[in-house]
């Protein structure tokens, strides 16, 4: 029986760790035994237990309630609960998913104490490392002895960077096993849009059932905490809901809504929430997104994860920020790179209404990422 420890922290872990979670409950339960581990680096219970309690995943073993903070003083503090926690339980692998501080703690905690590393969305860089992500994941695929990549494109980034890709075992983080196994975020598209099908009620509560609409999400802090991005975004968002009479929906982040007062002009301000042709929620469930995703007409984000739901769901995407690593949805024509510049949004806006995407061709794997994954690390 090898014994994972799996590292959660904010809401996109807690979604993936789901699929892993489903294999091993369907499939692995005689081989594979999974500890959880949760950083609290998402401390919102609206950003976090929701999603525990929707998607059926047990809860966490440990929870360190680290919460936000400077880079430094959270990592460290995450550091220290996670080589607590490897002493106590002793795992045969440490698995992570992503990019973010919890990323990079865990994958320093394990390699420093040989506990082998499985990350989990390995390969993935937007080749700018002003980003605090492209410093995780980089810092955690080189800690690893499992590289597990979604795409081509992550495969070919880590043969650039020296990794041998093909080889045979035995692992370790001298000679690590690189796989391109799928996304496990598509084995969950794939699950859980007949779930939110049933239960979400997202589209009766906004008044948006039947009703085309564009879903935005703004979370980043190159966005949020920049008051030129922030306006430039709004700006075109209100412009769109005004002059096209396009309705918007937008799940508003924490560090979002917190900075709005503080980086908008006031005209600005007052033009967004007294319009209405902009729904601003809360931060919605995991179901809710997927009901959104599915049902809207167009998205906009910066987010990684809404990016590639977009491919999931065949929407056209409008990324607010100047790369993505998910590079594929560009190349296919399905997503344009806008930044935050209001011309280019409303220009990408103006593309997709008159040239909707068509051809998604499956550069995601077959929705079976998950079962690959379990395969490897119960050996």
């Amino acid at each position: 029986m090898q014994k994972l420890l799996t590292i959660i922290g904010a809401r996109p872990q807690i979604i993936k760790a789901a699929a892993l979670s489903r294999a091993i409950r369907a499939d692995f339960s005689d081989r594979l035994q999974e500890v959880i581990l949760h950083t609290g680096q998402h401390y919102d219970e609206n950003m976090s237990q929701v999603f525990f309690d929707e998607m059926g995943i047990p809860p966490a073993d440990y929870n360190l309630s680290v919460g936000s903070g400077k880079h430094g003083e959270q990592t460290a503090a995450m550091i220290k609960g996670i080589e607590e926690v490897i002493e106590k339980e002793k795992p045969s692998w440490l698995v992570l998913y992503g990019d973010t501080n919890s990323t990079l703690a865990g994958a320093i905690a394990a390699v420093k104490m040989g506990v082998p590393v499985a990350h989990i969305e390995a390969g993935l860089r937007s080749f700018n490392k002003s980003m605090p992500e492209e410093i995780n994941r980089i810092t955690a695929d080189h800690c690893s002895t499992l590289l597990f990549s979604p795409t081509e494109t992550g495969i070919n980034n880590l043969k650039r960077e020296g990794f041998p890709v093909g080889e045979e075992g035995p692992y370790s983080p001298d000679h690590p096993g690189v796989f391109h196994c799928g996304d496990v975020m598509y084995d969950n598209a794939l699950y859980f849009s007949r779930v939110a099908e049933e239960r979400s009620e997202i589209l009766k509560r906004t008044g948006m059932e039947g009703k085309p609409f564009v879903l935005a999400t703004i979370h980043r802090d190159h966005n949020t905490d920049r008051a030129e991005r922030l306006t430039s975004i709004f700006r075109a968002i209100i412009k769109i809901a005004e002059e096209e009479k396009m309705p918007f929906i937008i799940p508003l982040h924490p560090r979002t809504r917190k900075m709005l007062a503080r980086q908008l002009p006031l005209e600005v301000l007052e033009s967004l929430t007294d319009s209405p042709g902009i729904n601003i929620t809360e931060p919605v469930s995991f179901l809710d997104m997927c009901l959104l995703e599915q049902k809207a007409g167009m998205i906009m984000t910066d987010s990684g994860g809404v990016q590639k739901e977009s491919y999931f769901y065949h929407k056209p995407c409008i990324i607010l920020r100047p790369e993505t690593e998910w590079v594929e949805i560009v190349e296919n024509g399905s997503a344009i790179i806008a930044d935050a510049d209001e011309d280019r949004i409303l220009a990408a806006y103006d593309h997709f209404i008159e040239n909707p995407p068509s051809k998604f061709p499956p550069v995601y794997g077959d929705g079976r990422a998950a079962w690959f994954i379990c395969s490897k690390l119960s050996v």
